[in-house]
């Protein structure tokens, strides 16, 4: 059982970035936490998804705004094998790290 941080990135501006994957035959029980490094507020999308490309159901933050410098934290999320955490900014400045544990 991986337990800690499960994923971690930087994504590029524009480009929709998965940063974990739930391993196969495990369910991820975790948080994401999602830090503005800049002194400008950006908006961010986050999502649950089968693919790495999600579809509009699967959004559970949409063009949620991180003020600069501030932080977007989502706690207690489940998911199943296979599913992933998808983040997208139109800009770069974020840092994203999932942190939980897996069963």
């Amino acid at each position: 059982m991986a337990t800690g941080t499960l994923g971690q990135a930087a994504p590029v501006a524009a480009t929709l970035t998965t940063v974990y994957t739930v391993p196969a035959t495990k369910v991820g029980t975790f948080n994401v936490s999602i830090t503005n490094r800049t002194g400008y507020a950006i908006p961010v999308r986050l999502a649950i998804s089968a693919t790495a490309t999600p579809t509009t159901a699967e959004y559970i933050e949409y063009d949620s705004i991180i003020p600069g410098n501030g932080v977007l934290e989502r706690g207690g999320i489940v998911a199943n094998a296979a599913e992933n955490v998808v983040v997208y900014a139109s800009v770069a400045g974020l840092s994203v790290s999932v942190y939980g544990y897996e069963e």
